[in-house]
């Protein structure tokens, strides 16, 4: 890998993080945006080794992916972000001194991460579809789950209230779980990632049904 790309591009997230007054406002937040920056990035490299993309380019797209969060999101903000943070890393890959191919491909890949829609032409390359990939792997990790569990205010919830969250989430996990992705090896981090939730709840359900009554065999 070429590190001292590499390093760039971190240098320049974290500029543009420190230069935001949201991000400077809300240091949990601005934390938060970074480290999942990373383990996007960590992601990427391990689909890139398996699949045989180029490991720097792929690093350099995820740690860009989000850049956008560097500036005041509006109405449509966070649709829009994906877009932004392309019109954003353009000019900075220039100065890196990539191809312009290669610079088009990372565009574009960051461009469609958050709805599958970029604004300029572009090609659905397994590379490119590979930054969407790994960001929504990040979504279901270890951390995630405490987030979500804590954001949706599940301790404060009635019984019955989650019973029926846990069996919603659980529906919506198996749907998901077949969704496609560009390549096998993020169909494996993929499944592995879901498989790990669905058995979470699975668990919390069963805790839940223990929680009220002695259960007749």
């Amino acid at each position: 890998m070429d590190n001292e790309r590499i390093r760039r591009t971190e240098d320049f997230v974290k500029q543009k993080f420190d230069g935001a007054i949201y991000l400077s406002a809300h240091p949990e937040v601005k934390a938060y945006r970074l480290e999942h920056t990373y383990r996007v990035a960590n992601i990427g490299l391990e689909i890139a080794r398996k699949e045989g993309f180029d490991e720097t380019e792929m690093v350099i797209a995820c740690l860009l992916h989000d850049v956008s969060y560097c500036e005041e999101f509006g109405e449509n903000g966070w649709r829009e972000h994906g877009r932004r943070a392309a019109a954003i890393a353009r000019p900075f890959l220039k100065e890196l001194g990539l191809p312009e191919d290669r610079i088009g491909d990372i565009c574009y890949g960051i461009a469609i991460h958050v709805d599958d829609e970029a604004d300029f032409p572009g090609e659905r390359t397994p590379f490119a579809l590979s930054v969407g990939d790994a960001d929504n792997i990040d979504r279901f990790d270890a951390y995630r789950i405490h987030e979500i569990l804590s954001g949706d205010g599940f301790l404060t919830k009635s019984f019955e209230e989650k019973q029926e969250y846990v069996e919603k989430r659980l529906i919506r996990l198996r749907e998901i779980r077949e969704m496609p992705v560009a390549t096998k090896a993020a169909e494996e981090l993929w499944q592995e990632r879901l498989d790990f939730y669905i058995v979470f709840f699975e668990k919390l359900a069963a805790q839940l049904r223990n929680s009220r009554s002695i259960l007749l065999l």
